[in-house]
């Protein structure tokens, strides 16, 4: 089996069916939360009767519903200290859509403790809204005495607003908890700039800062939560001072440049040098939820060693999974929407080329046609996202007017360049299939002016409609000077055979999936970013 692994699914039932005890180094999570809606919305009662409600991609969905209260009535029946926090919440909160959310969410955490090793930890990415409750929910899950940090990211990414009625908000929370207190830990360094000055030729140091014997600029900060290993290995390192009253202080160096002071800091629980993915558009991928990498390197690098495996319950478009894998750590994913799954195949394929595909196995999809039929059948929105990853393609965002019969589309380029963007429609259907389809999808690509127009179905096309897609006639690249049939009808047999659409190549030029950087087009990671200090 390879050593990562993707899961299609619900976590819970994933985590409760999959994964072993005590298999995992590191989780981090960043459940869905509805952070834009009211506090009125989140905090009022509903009364239980809504049916449950579909999860699908970029929607928070948790609410109060039979579902939710099923789950709560479960997890409050297993008793212990995750019973009485649910307990405490409903009484203060009532039966409310937060009360749902942290329901759905305790037995996932009491998952995720099971599967972490003795020597693990999690990272829990939540809303300022619900840090709180979630602190709590952890406490009683991981036990406070296991609880290490509350980090506040500062994200930098609020602009003027026309009408402001509070402090704008421009951070969100980590929540940093252990197994035990025998865990895995690394000091992580960033490096500020400091304008050298000089008085009389000489260089004035800033206050705090001395050299050593060696002539390296430094300054030193208490010992900190540090271990007697640690000390040990700091003092073999030169990096420990000891005061005048034998008070142990740990060094941290500077480098000089012509102009600057290149100085260590230790990352302290205030992270304000990673700013947010909108102000990384390198890195963007169209998807809401989407972190920066960074954010994710300076987790994975802290709490976890090569060859640890790292797990993202919640995995959206795979930035944990990407970071841990140019990082040598193996990893576990799962999603509950097929959208997620061919974005983050498409991410790592772009990312690390084809040999990727490999080292990772996708588990949850269907193989065949029953389980094809059976997804159609039970879901049809994932239905139509995943046979849109069978051609490569990602779902349009439904939309009223222009964009209504097109479930995905596919963009390339066959001229010189300089060329016009050129695209394929898609219609996916799991259902019954006939010829006013065909007519239909023909209509939507005269109406966009598409090149080619692509019909997936579950069943096999009957005469009439193969006989209106020949009607359509062919579309003439110019750059492969070829025709190519203007709609085609592929079956979902055909695509799972390997059967594609006939079209120009898409090769580099598919715009379809925002591209993230190659792994060899990455920065270099920060010089001490793997400096080794068992906390």
């Amino acid at each position: 089996m390879p050593e990562n692994l993707l899961y299609y699914g619900d976590n819970l039932d994933i985590l409760r069916r999959h994964i072993a005890d005590e298999s995992v180094d590191l989780v981090y999570l960043d459940p869905p939360f509805n952070s834009n809606a009211s506090y009125n919305v989140l905090f009022a009662e509903q009364n239980g009767s809504r049916a449950a409600a579909q999860i699908k991609a970029f929607e928070d969905t948790w609410r109060w519903d039979e579902a939710a209260a099923k789950t709560y009535h479960e997890a409050v029946e297993a008793g212990g200290k995750v019973s009485q926090a649910l307990q405490a919440f409903r009484l203060f909160l009532g039966d409310s859509n937060l009360l749902a959310y942290l329901a759905m969410m305790a037995p996932r955490l009491v998952e995720l403790r099971r599967v972490l090793k003795p020597t693990g930890s999690i990272h829990l990415h939540c809303d300022p809204t619900a840090s709180h409750y979630l602190k709590l929910l952890m406490d009683g899950v991981f036990g406070a005495v296991n609880f290490k940090n509350e980090i506040v990211w500062t994200m930098r990414g609020i602009g003027r607003r026309r009408r402001i009625s509070k402090f704008p908000t421009d951070t969100q929370t980590l929540i940093f908890y252990t197994k035990s207190g025998d865990y895995t830990f690394h000091e992580q360094i960033w490096e500020e700039l400091i304008p050298k000055r000089y008085k009389g030729g000489e260089l004035m140091l800033p206050p705090g800062y001395s050299r050593d014997a060696k002539g390296r600029v430094f300054w030193t900060s208490p010992r900190g939560d540090y271990t007697d290993k640690s000390i040990h290995r700091l003092e073999s390192e030169g990096r420990i001072y000891r005061t005048s009253k034998d008070t142990v202080r740990v060094k941290y160096f500077a480098r000089e440049t012509d102009t600057h002071l290149v100085v260590e800091r230790p990352v302290t629980n205030s992270w304000t040098d990673i700013p947010d993915i909108l102000r990384t558009g390198r890195e963007r991928l169209g998807y809401p939820t989407q972190k920066p990498e960074a954010l994710l390197e300076r987790i994975i690098l802290a709490s976890s060693d090569a060859g640890d495996v790292v797990l993202d319950p919640f995995c959206g478009c795979g930035t944990t999974i990407a970071v841990a894998q140019r990082l040598n750590r193996r990893w576990i994913g799962i999603d509950i929407t097929h959208l997620a799954i061919n974005l983050i195949k498409h991410r790592l394929q772009n990312a690390f080329g084809d040999a990727i595909a490999e080292h990772y196995e996708v588990i949850g999809e269907p193989k065949d046609t029953s389980g094809a039929r059976e997804l159609g059948g039970r879901d049809p929105f994932q239905f139509q996202y995943w046979a849109l990853g069978l051609v490569g393609a990602r779902p349009t965002e439904q939309k009223k007017g222009s964009d209504k019969g097109i479930d995905g589309r596919l963009y390339f380029h066959d001229e010189a360049e300089g060329g016009k963007t050129k695209q394929a429609i898609l219609s996916v259907k799991a259902g019954h299939t006939n010829v006013a389809h065909v007519r239909d999808l023909r209509g939507v690509v005269e109406r966009e002016q598409a090149e080619i127009g692509v019909l997936i179905t579950m069943q096999e096309p009957t005469q009439p409609m193969r006989a209106e897609a020949a009607g359509a006639g062919f579309y003439h690249s110019p750059g492969w000077n070829k025709d190519y049939p203007k709609l085609q009808i592929l079956t979902v047999a055909e695509l799972l055979e390997g059967k594609g659409i006939d079209m120009p190549p898409l090769g580099q030029v598919n715009r379809t999936f925002k591209k993230a950087p190659s792994a060899a087009a990455k920065r270099k990671l920060p010089k001490h970013g793997e400096l080794p200090l068992d906390r």
